[in-house]
């Protein structure tokens, strides 16, 4: 994570947010001879005072093997990001490019939840995404035979972790004067792709 605390995030209600937005994390382990990763999906949520974040894995996939040994693991989420030029700060010498971004880290032991617990995630995992492309009709596994369904369900390794930490970034040039910040946000509103950090960056100001 960036090390400045001025970009650290830790509320809890914003980065569920930030992981639903942005659902698509990078599990990563530590490996025998290097570090592993595997994108994955990850449905999120509050559970008492606790979070749930859960993913499924090939059964083939390197990370899972590593999981199922008991290794911990690093979920990373990057939402919305952009290049900042320096030349957006107006008339302020002797700055650099950098880059604006948000995102979230979980760390934290894994736990595999088993045949049904896989089963339930796909459906959960459906469930959610599918009610965002409505009025498609929502697919479901009742579209599939359950032969088919159970072979599938052969391949797959379910998990969930309780994070021990979980924290995000913040990156929104909070480390810049007013007038500067103004010049990104309105030069951002002008770029490909640039108005989701220029919205946030409004949002925090």
């Amino acid at each position: 994570m960036h090390p400045s605390p001025r970009f650290r995030e830790t509320d809890p209600v914003l980065l569920l947010a930030r992981i639903a937005a942005h659902p698509l994390g990078i599990v990563m382990v530590n490996g025998e001879a290097a570090p592993l990763a595997v994108h994955t999906p990850v449905i999120a949520r509050q559970d008492g005072d606790g979070i749930v974040l859960r993913f499924h894995l090939s059964a083939a996939n390197p990370v899972t093997a590593r999981l199922l040994a008991g290794a911990a693991a690093t979920l990373v989420f990057t939402g919305p990001e952009a290049y900042i030029s320096p030349d957006w700060y107006g008339e302020v010498p002797d700055q650099v490019p950098t880059w604006n971004y948000l995102s979230v880290e979980a760390e934290g032991a894994v736990t595999e939840t088993g045949r049904e617990g896989a089963a339930s995630f796909l459906d959960d995992l459906s469930a959610v995404f599918e009610a965002g492309l409505l009025p498609k009709p929502p697919w479901t596994r009742a579209k599939m035979t359950p032969a088919a369904f159970e072979a599938l369900l052969n391949g797959i390794r379910a998990f969930e972790m309780r994070p021990r930490r979980l924290e995000g970034i913040t990156k929104l040039g909070q480390n810049k004067a007013p007038e500067m910040r103004a010049g990104v946000i309105e030069a951002l509103d002008a770029q490909p792709g640039g108005a989701a950090i220029a919205a946030a960056m409004r949002a925090l100001d």
